[in-house]
């Protein structure tokens, strides 16, 4: 058995979330934040047998694309002034941030 942990950008989480579910995955959805945006992320907690990981990650990756988004420039006040960037700027956003790990027990009450 395998525990797979999705990290995923909200944007993509429900429809993702369908996805896993219409093929009878059941996860376990975590809000979380961070990254180099610090915007809200969804966590997904999967666990499947061994032989499944390969079509729970080929929904990930089918549900979490990676796009670009424009973000404003941050004031260099009180911060390093060496970085600041003066104009917005494109960034790839998106995508998925994913973790396999064995299971050696699983208990359900």
């Amino acid at each position: 058995m395998k525990l797979i942990i999705a990290v995923v950008q909200d944007k993509d989480s429900n429809r993702l979330v369908d996805a896993l579910s219409e093929e009878n995955f059941k996860t376990t959805k975590l809000s979380t934040t961070g990254g180099f945006l610090k915007e809200g992320n969804t966590t997904l907690m999967i666990g499947c047998d061994d032989g499944d990981v390969d079509q729970a990650l080929d929904i990930i990756k089918d549900n979490c694309s990676q796009r670009e988004q424009m973000i404003a420039p941050i004031s260099p006040m009180g911060g390093n002034a060496d970085s600041y960037i003066p104009r917005p700027i494109n960034v790839e956003v998106g995508g998925a941030t994913v973790f396999i790990v064995p299971v050696d027990s699983f208990l359900q009450f």
